[in-house]
């Protein structure tokens, strides 16, 4: 089984939120449709801009909270390494 970490964004350098799931394309779309309560759904962030592919969900989970100590400019430079343009890369899933 496959394990995610991964970042939404309200926009371009807006919000991010960073979490962790075995089901990307099925927690995402929780996101994007509102159906989850709390901070994605009060700061509209639904927008996919990065993710990790783990195979153990140990390995996923110290990588998200590791993600979540780190600056925002250190974020930032992560999603523009691999997503300069900040597509949304739900429909590529």
């Amino acid at each position: 089984m496959a394990y995610y970490v991964y970042v939404l964004a309200s926009k371009k350098h807006g919000t991010l939120y960073i979490g962790v799931t075995n089901n990307i394309i099925r927690r995402v779309y929780e996101h994007r449709q509102h159906l989850v309560a709390g901070f994605t759904k009060q700061h509209d962030v639904t927008k996919l801009v990065y993710f990790e592919q783990f195979e153990s969900v140990e390995d996923a989970i110290v990588r998200e909270k590791r993600l979540k100590t780190w600056k925002r400019d250190w974020k930032i430079r992560l999603i523009e390494e691999r997503n300069p343009e900040w597509v949304d890369l739900f429909g590529s899933l």
